[in-house]
């Protein structure tokens, strides 16, 4: 039999061409492998060295909390897509680690800066108005909490108390002492429901309006008190289920809005100067001036005009102290007569020249009510010359748009007893029916169908956010939904004891506010790539469903999740909802900001490109500055 040698040809037979087969097989599928390690090792982004490296090292009192050392704060399952996913972002060069930024930001407001504000005019109070920094003055740190911070008092004892550390200011406490604003009690603040034309109470006050305007019948849900205080007024229409959305300004009483949010009320910082409030027209039942000091006779009548533009038709506009019923009053107001005769004898001749109508006037309460449609006041410009009524303009536009000495024109109707725009249902049932802007057709691509289907998905979300969230616990009470859309979100939210602040980013494909007001909600236009008007640790929760996908060209993402933080509680909530290879790279910045969080999977199931990041922002504190001046 012959034999095989070294070098010799073989025979290669049917087994031996299938080995050779399993073998290539085998090792084009490991090259594959290899490659695929190769490329996602070389694809993770390497932590950056540097000036944000301090930040878990941070010198900061109870720097770490047990919340901190938690692997995740949620009962939902921790998607890992970081191997397969990565997105080249704006401005964000992998995971960096943000320092803490100097206990003087302890309150910083970015867009209503006192100190940036002296740049600008003080005509018109143009100066307390918005002014946000320049590219240069932008800062990358968190906004760190007072030392000593604790979590707010649940609602409703909220309404009534706040911790001292968390708002450390005992100014209004002294100076509106006789008004009972706002008291100090060891360590903590009392609300005793007072204000500068209610020293017997909001409550007494409100019921004193009541007797006058129908509150409790559901016709009235949505208000605004222009120059609120601590927002007491708004604290107790609460309970007679209407909304109010309170502004004033960061003046020399800078913490008011800081203390109405405090509590648990909705609240702005916001000024009526020399640009519209950032709310769409026709969109609040009633408007309060309790003592605001509006120079509502000044500028030809120009902040009245505003304020019928963002009232709906046959809503009240209720006015208490100077100059009402100045008669009596006076020596009290240490005015004089003549001074007090001439304004409010302006606010008679402007709110009649806008067709208002006075209902009463008792003590020191003033009632008018805007009209139902406008085809008298058309009529009427035969007699008011000025102001007259706007020609091609949408009245809705809110947001860096000037006053106009024009009066907002209302929907056409063809009956002088037909409701402009179209009637509301009463509260509560108001907050599912069909919005009148949606079944007259005036919003472009949105229906009937689209609104239930809102609806639906929203029933089917909340569902889902109540296994990821403790929304049943009381931990959340001021809530942010940052791309609103029909405010579906705060819809289904309603049956939680939370308020929503719904915004509408003016760059929207559907300006959708408007609608969010006929439905008894609150909200207001805000551009996300400036930081927004409140103070520092003021939302409990914070909603986006969308928002990086409208932004991630237009601005720095980076700077939208600071904003984020800077705004949102220690230990608060944040739900966001994007695709998931944009949620992966937010994830990389987040966990540089000490939020503890976790991506799952979409209501509908994992086959969803649509993926939730769910995050907790730890609990963290600044340290105090020694020279830091103490209240």
């Amino acid at each position: 039999m012959a034999k095989d040698y070294n070098g010799s040809p073989k025979h290669h037979g049917p087994l031996d061409a299938k080995r050779n087969r399993i073998t290539w097989i085998l090792g084009v599928s490991g090259l594959c492998i290899l490659s695929y390690i190769m490329g996602s090792w070389k694809s993770t982004p390497t932590p950056t060295t540097g000036q944000y490296d301090t930040v878990a090292k941070v010198g900061c009192e109870g720097g770490s909390s047990s919340s901190a050392s938690k692997a995740s704060p949620f009962s939902s399952s921790n998607l890992d897509f970081e191997s397969h996913h990565q997105l080249d972002l704006n401005s964000s060069s992998g995971v960096q680690e943000f320092p803490p930024c100097d206990m003087k930001y302890s309150e910083y407001t970015p867009c209503q800066d006192q100190t940036r504000g002296r740049r600008y005019d003080r005509n018109m109070l143009k100066y307390r108005e918005r002014h946000c920094p320049a590219k240069d003055e932008l800062m990358y740190c968190l906004i760190p909490a007072p030392p000593n911070y604790k979590p707010p008092f649940r609602w409703p004892q909220s309404r009534d108390y706040a911790w001292y550390d968390n708002i450390p200011h005992k100014e209004l406490s002294i100076e509106k002492a006789i008004q009972n604003w706002i008291q100090v009690e060891g360590d903590r603040f009392r609300f005793p429901g007072g204000g500068t034309m209610f020293p017997r109470g909001a409550d007494a006050y409100i019921d004193e309006i009541n007797e006058l305007i129908p509150l409790k019948s559901g016709h009235i849900r949505t208000a605004i008190d222009t120059g609120c205080g601590v927002a007491s007024w708004g604290a107790y229409l609460l309970k007679r289920d209407i909304i109010a959305m309170s502004f004033a300004p960061r003046d020399t009483h800078e913490a008011q809005v800081q203390f109405a949010l405090e509590r648990g009320v909705p609240a702005m910082i916001g000024i009526m100067g020399s640009q519209r409030l950032p709310y769409p027209a026709r969109a609040f039942d009633m408007a309060h001036c309790s003592r605001c000091l509006i120079p509502w006779g000044k500028y030809d009548g120009l902040y009245l005009i505003e304020v019928d533009r963002i009232l709906r038709p046959g809503g009240y506009w209720v006015l208490s102290g100077p100059p009402i019923r100045w008669q009596k009053h006076w020596k009290g107001w240490e005015r004089t007569q003549e001074d007090l005769k001439k304004e409010q004898d302006e606010i008679e001749r402007v709110a009649a020249s806008i067709c208002w109508k006075k209902l009463i006037e008792k003590d020191d309460l003033a009632i008018w009510q805007k009209p139902i449609n406008h085809n008298e006041c058309v009529k009427s410009r035969k007699v008011f010359k000025t102001p007259h009524i706007c020609q091609g303009d949408n009245p809705d536009i809110a947001w860096y748009k000037e006053l106009e000495k024009c009066i907002t024109p209302l929907p056409e109707v063809t009956r002088s007893d037909k409701v402009s725009g179209g009637e509301l249902e009463k509260w509560p049932k108001r907050a599912f029916t069909l919005p009148p802007r949606i079944s007259s057709g005036s919003i472009p691509g949105i229906n009937a169908e689209k609104f239930r289907s809102d609806n639906e998905m929203w029933r089917d979300r909340i569902a889902r956010y109540r296994r990821l969230a403790p929304l049943t616990q009381g931990k959340y009470r001021n809530v942010m939904d940052m791309n609103a859309y029909l405010g579906g979100f705060a819809a289904a939210m309603s049956k939680y004891p939370v308020w929503v602040m719904n915004v509408v980013p003016p760059n929207s494909d559907h300006d959708t506010l408007g609608v969010i007001y006929e439905r008894g909600f609150i909200g207001t236009y805000h551009d996300w790539c400036e930081a927004f008007s409140t103070y520092p640790r003021t939302y409990d929760m914070i909603h986006a469903s969308g928002v990086f996908s409208i932004y991630q060209d237009r601005c720095n993402i980076t700077l939208i999740l600071l904003e984020m933080d800077r705004i949102l509680r220690p230990e608060g909530t944040v739900i966001l909802r994007e695709g998931v290879e944009l949620l992966v790279k937010i994830k990389s910045i987040t966990d540089a900001m000490r939020w503890k969080s976790s991506i799952t999977d979409h209501e509908s199931g994992p086959f969803n490109p649509e993926k939730i990041l769910v995050a907790e922002k730890t609990y963290w504190t600044g340290e105090a500055n020694e020279n830091q001046s103490q209240n």
